[in-house]
């Protein structure tokens, strides 16, 4: 069998090599080919409408709210995604179920709402035998990711106490690091969730100032000057307060301390948990046919971040939007016919709020087909670093959505890769004005974890559903999360990809079938090339 498996492998390299090589033309070389699955007079017409800059307008209006789940910046934010949506022509509607700690979606126990009034911190330095304000740390006015999420009120005058990580008892116990924190503010490397349990509720500590770290990349720590995303936790519901500081700041204070010299702080903090509601945004555009009309694609994103959470995940939010508006115009302008099946648009809270709709509203998760999902889509990567990635289902749910989005994901690359590189007649060059004109490089990976596509996928849903998404992203949950690092190029691709994938999706029919499997033949066949080649890899390995 060695003669024909080797010759089956070496068909299988040539035909993935003219399907993945088409993007590595030398300057002058030939124009890419005519876009896959959908007509040539679609693509040009979704090409030609779609605007990263009316994204990145959107997202920057996102990011001027505070969305923490539940809070009045959500809601907020939510009205403004709403009223855009009904701008656009599209039909809308804001679904509030209750969350109030009590309520329940499934096996899902709802968070109650949590908003923050007010929060300072003040270094106070010794006069007179009083301790009297200083120079002000952190404010939630300027910078709300400063007040850990789900922080108490409190008012606090106090001594700092560096407490290293916190999480174990030695950290306050042991002959060498014992520390006495009660009514004290506890300096720690961890999550002030992490460290709560301990030096609040056990120690007596009266609230906790945090600096732990961004989440590890390959710039993690590098950035001296960030200030991470910190929680408390939601239940029970916290006491205290906790604030996030940078490890510069850290670092400064642990010099003054270890020469003997105290700290001493004043924290001022108005906010806490309530009742209140996931405020969804969902919004449609009707399929007209009798049937399939019934059936849904959807697009989905989440919402919820600190303040301003720009590529996580204002760029996903805006990005889906900007699909709903071209698409909606294509068809209002009847540049293109409208969808056989509805397409749907919905912005929940990240998770939790997927969990809550599909169990309150389960004719959503019944009508629905196929779901593109989209969070980070628009980091620079000269900015961020980030690589846009194309993800597929879990094994266990296999589909030709996945082929579908791979199909319409390599025509970007292509198109992308040919425009930066100098090519006359670049098909479609889908370069924002306002943008770069680097090529897209997605990367097509398997399933991953980490955003909404996995309540979706998993078994009490199983919808199809694939996950656009940047990583790594070296500013993601950091109050460096900013609007300039977003790129109007890159969320314009991410739009089309969007606009593209539904569309295609909505009026797949019988008739569309033997060019779909055309697509999801030579996909297998590239797949068991790859492991082909991996297998031959581990046995030379040994």
């Amino acid at each position: 069998m060695r003669g024909p498996v080797r010759k089956f492998r070496l068909a299988l390299t040539m035909l993935t090599g003219l399907a993945c090589g088409a993007g590595a033309r030398a300057q002058g070389g030939p124009p890419p080919g005519p876009p896959p699955l959908l007509p040539e007079a679609t693509v040009r017409a979704l090409a030609a409408e779609v605007s990263g800059t009316a994204a990145k307008r959107t997202a920057q209006d996102l990011t001027l709210f505070h969305r923490q789940r539940g809070s009045r910046g959500f809601r907020a934010a939510a009205d403004r995604i709403r009223d855009r949506a009904r701008e656009y022509g599209l039909q809308t509607e804001v679904i509030s179920l209750p969350a109030d700690g009590k309520v329940f979606y499934g096996t899902q126990r709802s968070r109650p709402a949590w908003d923050a009034d007010f929060a300072e911190l003040w270094e106070q330095e010794e006069k007179d035998g009083q301790w009297t304000d200083a120079r002000r740390i952190a404010s939630l006015e300027a910078r709300p990711v400063v007040l850990a999420q789900d922080s108490a009120g409190g008012e606090v005058s106090a001594e700092l106490v560096d407490v290293g990580a916190g999480t174990a008892e030695s950290d306050y116990l042991s002959e060498k690091s014992g520390k006495d924190v009660r009514g004290r503010l506890v300096l720690t490397s961890s999550q002030p969730s992490a460290v709560l349990p301990l030096a609040v509720k056990r120690f007596g500590a009266a609230g906790i100032v945090s600096y732990a770290p961004n989440q590890v990349t390959g710039w993690w720590r590098e950035d001296e000057t960030l200030v991470r995303w910190g929680h408390m936790g939601t239940f029970p519901a916290p006491e205290t307060f906790g604030f996030m500081v940078s490890l510069q700041q850290a670092r400064a204070w642990q010099e003054r301390l270890r020469g003997g010299k105290p700290v001493h702080l004043r924290a001022s903090v108005r906010a806490g948990q309530h009742p209140g509601s996931y405020d969804i945004v969902t919004a449609v555009l009707p399929g007209t046919d009798p049937a399939l009309g019934q059936e849904e694609i959807v697009l989905s994103c989440h919402l919820d971040h600190q303040r301003p959470g720009a590529n996580d995940n204002a760029s996903g939010c805006s990005a889906i939007l900007e699909a709903a508006r071209t698409l909606a115009k294509l068809v209002r302008e009847g540049r293109i016919p409208a969808p056989k099946r509805t397409i749907r648009w919905i912005w929940p809270p990240e998770i939790e709020g997927t969990i809550s709709i599909l169990n309150a509203r389960p004719e959503i998760a019944a009508r629905a087909k196929a779901v593109i999902h989209m969070d980070m889509v628009g980091g620079d990567a000269e900015i961020t670093k980030a690589v846009f990635h194309v993800t597929r289902t879990p094994r266990s749910l296999p589909t030709v959505v996945n082929d579908v989005a791979m199909e319409f994901g390599r025509f970007v690359n292509t198109q992308s890769d040919s425009y930066a590189a100098g090519n006359a007649a670049a098909f479609y060059p889908l370069v924002d004005p306002e943008g770069s004109k680097q090529p897209l490089q997605a990367a097509f990976v398997d399933f991953t974890e980490g955003s909404d596509h996995e309540v979706w996928t998993e078994g009490s849903w199983r919808v199809p559903a694939i996950y656009l998404n940047d990583w790594p992203d070296r500013y993601i949950h950091t109050h460096k999360d900013e609007i300039g690092n977003l790129d109007a190029t890159k969320l314009l691709r991410a739009a089309f990809l969007g606009a593209a994938n539904a569309y295609y999706l909505a009026n797949l029919d019988a008739a569309q079938v033997p060019a779909l499997w055309e697509v999801v033949r030579r996909h297998g066949l590239e797949r068991a090339a790859g492991t082909l080649e991996r297998a031959a890899q581990l046995r030379a390995a040994g």
